[in-house]
């Protein structure tokens, strides 16, 4: 319990000695298997790194008391003073605090802080170095900013942790109730994208628990070497929430190109999976299309997409739309600053833009530029409204802290940041395959009566997601999605109908 009279009798204690040059003796320079010179010298690093961001205002104090989100039992209190840890009832760490600017003063104290909690907590205990930067970083940049992360040199993490890469990114074991318990997920892949971590407990896929799942029907979602969705409900120290991963064809590139050459048209549908909005995407994208020119119709599944490139994302619009303004970006007390592809469009084949709450940051702008220059229709349900992109900060032990300072609007210079980009044909509203059909006679008859969410600011995101929610099974919107776009793309006038909204 924390207690506002507490700080004047917190003054007076020392419960742990102070150095006038540092908290640690050279005599011992690993502590609990950490090298704490190290460990406080990267702290250090980050301290002064984040100096240069704007912090919205927040304080070092704010970052510092946001590492007793490791344990609902820490308590620390930053003062102008004295940097104070409480363990329920008992302080077990006082120290002097810094003077400004004194970055490796406050890397160590960090380090302290979290030797002292790792004695009482066994979680923390059994991390790796890596899995600690991840934790403990990761606890610090909530409270400078709630979607802010740190990332791991990957090149340090392999050479330590030897983790392999699965098709969706996730390692892990089953715990004694039958639960996935992750253990590692791999820089980069969908599961890192998604914010899953490691010690998280995936308790539900695709709306089966996994209790009742075999060790091979578990395997095929996790490291299945098909292209595939699966949504995962995560139990996580900050609560259950919910996942999509999307697996990649044997090896998770940015994107992944599928031909369907037999598909009702001569020349073949081109599906087009982005699951990273970057230039490693764009010229697999810009490949694909030189090598299918004559494909009738494009696939662009962004339903697992996400991406903090402006620049690879106008890159990737620019293929389909051309040069005109793809998105906008607004950072703090900075003017709004205008995105536009530099080339031509390189195909003109209708398009059916895939799109789900996974579909995150510039891919969000990306389905917007779509929809706004009238090159594709939007099928799926309303994106994650997660529209910022990323300050990344480098350091110097090869790994980077991300900042999602900057918002993104769309090109027209609508909102997309806390609100999302909406469907045009809600995938959750198709159920079967008699109603799909049903859905689209009435297209066909005139009949089809849906409302363009996206020009109706005034209707709150939340009444618009409830009317349009989330698929449960990934299997399920895999076969909706799948039938649902090859209808639109082979009957013209179904797209030509949807075209004019």
């Amino acid at each position: 319990m924390r207690l506002i009279g507490l700080f004047l009798f917190l003054c007076t204690i020392a419960v742990a000695p102070a150095h006038a040059e540092s908290l640690f003796f050279e005599d011992e320079p690993v502590q609990q298997g950490l090298r704490v010179a190290d460990v406080s010298a990267t702290f250090a690093d980050i301290y002064q790194k984040l100096d240069g961001v704007k912090w919205g205002g927040k304080s070092l104090n704010v970052a510092i008391e946001s590492l007793e989100r490791l344990n609902k039992k820490a308590h620390i209190a930053a003062t102008d003073e004295r940097v104070v840890l409480v363990w329920g009832d008992d302080i077990i760490a006082n120290y002097p605090r810094p003077a400004a600017g004194n970055w490796e003063g406050f890397g160590e104290i960090t380090t302290a802080l979290v030797l002292k909690m790792r004695e009482r907590d066994a979680d923390l205990r059994r991390q790796s170095t890596s899995e600690l930067y991840q934790t403990v970083v990761g606890a610090l940049m909530e409270g400078v900013d709630e979607n802010g992360r740190y990332i791991y040199s990957r090149a340090a993490e392999i050479a330590e942790d030897g983790r392999l890469l699965t098709s969706a990114g996730i390692t892990g074991t089953r715990d004694e109730r039958g639960n996935f318990r992750v253990t590692g997920i791999y820089k980069g892949s969908s599961a890192d994208a998604a914010g899953v971590r490691a010690g998280d407990l995936i308790s539900e896929i695709n709306g089966r628990p996994v209790a009742e799942m075999t060790d091979a029907d578990l395997d095929a979602v996790i490291s299945g070497f098909n292209s595939g969705t699966a949504k995962i409900k995560l139990l996580t120290p900050g609560g259950a929430r919910n996942v999509v991963l999307r697996r990649a064809t044997v090896v998770l590139a940015d994107a992944d190109v599928v031909h369907r050459s037999g598909a009702g048209t001569n020349g073949g549908i081109l599906e087009i999976i982005v699951h990273n909005v970057s230039d490693s995407a764009v010229s697999i994208v810009n490949e694909a299309l030189a090598k299918y020119p004559d494909a009738e119709g494009i696939i662009l599944d962004l339903r697992a997409a996400t991406g903090d490139d402006e620049r690879a994302a106008a890159k990737l619009a620019g293929l389909f739309v051309g040069a005109v303004p793809v998105m906008r970006i607004v950072e703090t007390a900075r003017d709004e600053v205008e995105v536009v592809p530099g080339g031509n469009a390189v195909t003109k084949a209708p398009a059916v833009v895939l799109m789900s709450n996974q579909t995150r940051g510039t891919a969000e702008a990306i389905a917007s530029a779509f929809y706004e220059n009238d090159r594709g229709v939007l099928v799926g349900t309303p994106t994650g409204g997660i529209a910022r992109i990323a300050t990344q900060i480098d350091l110097n032990n090869g790994g980077a802290l991300e900042l999602l300072n900057k918002s993104i609007k769309t090109g027209a210079g609508r909102v997309i940041d806390g609100r999302g980009v909406f469907p045009i044909i809600c995938l959750s509203n198709i159920r079967s395959a008699s109603q799909s059909e049903a859905f689209f006679l009435n297209v066909l008859n005139g009949d089809f009566r849906a409302t363009d969410f996206n020009t109706k600011a005034e209707v709150p995101a939340e009444d618009i997601r409830r009317g349009c929610p989330v698929i449960t099974s990934g299997a399920d919107e895999d076969a909706l999605s799948s039938a649902v776009a090859m209808k639109i793309l082979t009957d013209k006038k179904v797209y030509n109908r949807l075209m004019d909204k």
